[in-house]
């Protein structure tokens, strides 16, 4: 038998485990073979068509878009909104151009650096 000690949000336990008397240890199951990722699906054609990437600041989610394909755009314009923690953050246009690709849709969830769109 031993006892612990613990703590489970601000509330202490003291538990009692027993070991069982003579029970062999349970086999480890099979492992099963490894199977191959899934493939992404393709995306649009005009998928990162541009050569200026808006690239996602922080992992959350896609809440809005603001600008559209073939909308020009300046330096500092948002062009999309991701929500991060009850925050919106807007991405914005690096540099003047005009929206190449939208890349991501409103509710994908996207990891910081994801590519959201594309400028020329």
């Amino acid at each position: 038998m031993k006892n612990y000690t613990i703590t489970v949000n601000g509330n202490t336990y003291d538990v009692v485990v027993e070991e069982g008397a003579g029970s062999a240890p349970a086999a480890a199951p099979k492992a099963a073979a490894p199977k191959a990722a899934p493939k992404a699906a393709p995306k649009a054609a005009a998928a990162g068509a541009g050569s200026v990437r808006i690239e996602a600041g922080a992992a959350g989610k896609v809440f809005k878009i603001e600008k559209n394909v073939g909308d020009a755009v300046k330096k500092g314009d948002t062009v999309v909104i991701v929500e991060a923690m009850k925050m919106e953050i807007p991405q914005v246009a690096p540099a003047d151009g005009t929206v190449a690709s939208i890349d991501a849709a409103v509710g994908d969830a996207v990891e910081a650096g994801a590519l959201l769109a594309t400028l020329n």
